[in-house]
């Protein structure tokens, strides 16, 4: 299956990420890179990779349709693959978090494994088969890797047993308060969810990174979010996923209290803007309106370190 033709395999591309390559005149251009870099199994490569990590970030769909991106943490080995089409997951289920909902058994899900470190990351989507409360198996839909760019280094450490949850409670809101306003103004580093209902049935969750220099998302007086969109790998999975489903999940992390900030709210796609002359290097942008905001203090037993070199 790994080994599959360009011939043989079919293209991922949906028409939303056909409409973003199609802005650029890249759709041929991305027609081999999509039927031979987004498989359906999981290379070794991969396999090993997401049993090193002590986090993953994942992306969910909830039963009302609201997406939601989270992160969550456990002792490395949390994660395992016996076959190339499975990934094992051994994560409690958490009634704080907004995106637990959509951890159901047979829902869809992205996963993002990152390493910070090294920036390294590779991505992940498919279908949960729930074992338990503790652990769920998923199916892979779609598999590929990324490369490193805008991606800033930073070490992790557990500060505390990642399987004992925070005693502080989850804060939620329709507005950005002083504190979650800051988390979004000193970013440089968060993680978008979307997702689109494909024309054969199926649903498609994607999670994904961005980063830039801090202060890199603008938030206006309004509490919108505008994201500047640099050059990439032309797959537009989030873009893409944005034209046909104006929906997205954004998560923030303060790095040294282990804060987390999750959204979800409603996209717009800004493809030709003057706004986008503020932005340096950007090609476009999206603006993002929060609908529902969950500020949950202490949420990861980790913490983490820039560093300045990989």
């Amino acid at each position: 299956m790994l080994e599959q033709s360009r011939e043989a395999a079919a293209s991922p591309w949906h028409q939303g990420e056909l409409e973003m390559q199609r802005s650029l005149g890249v759709v041929e251009r991305m027609d081999g890179p999509g039927r031979n870099f987004v498989r359906k199994a999981m290379p070794e490569q991969h396999r090993a990779f997401f049993p090193m990590l002590p986090f993953v970030v994942l992306g969910t769909v909830d039963a009302k349709g609201e997406v939601w991106a989270t992160i969550r943490a456990a002792q490395p080995g949390f994660m395992s693959s016996p076959d190339p089409e499975t990934l094992e997951v051994r994560l409690p289920r958490e009634p704080a978090d907004p995106a637990d909902a959509g951890m159901e058994d047979g829902a869809a899900i992205a996963m993002l494994g990152i390493q910070l470190e090294t920036r390294r990351r590779n991505r992940l989507n498919g279908v949960i088969g729930r074992t338990d409360a503790g652990a769920f198996r998923l199916r892979v839909g779609q598999s590929f890797g990324n490369c490193p760019q805008y991606i800033q280094p930073r070490a992790a450490a557990f500060i505390r047993d990642p399987a004992l949850p925070t005693a502080l409670p989850p804060l939620r809101s329709r507005e950005l308060d002083q504190r979650a306003r800051r988390m979004v103004e000193d970013a440089d580093t968060f993680f978008v969810a979307s997702y689109v209902d494909r024309d054969n049935g199926e649903r498609q969750v994607d999670v994904s990174h961005r980063g830039g220099y801090a202060g890199f998302v603008h938030l206006g007086t309004d509490g919108a979010l505008t994201v500047p969109d640099f050059a990439g790998n032309r797959f537009f999975n989030t873009l893409g996923n944005f034209l046909v489903n104006p929906k997205a999940g954004l998560v923030f992390v303060d790095f040294e209290t282990g804060d987390m900030l999750q959204m979800t709210g409603r996209v717009e796609v800004l493809l030709d803007s003057p706004d986008i002359a503020a932005f340096p290097k950007a090609e476009r942008l999206w603006r993002f309106t929060p609908e529902e905001i969950v500020l949950r203090p202490d949420a990861l037993p980790l913490r983490w370190s820039r560093r300045t070199e990989v």
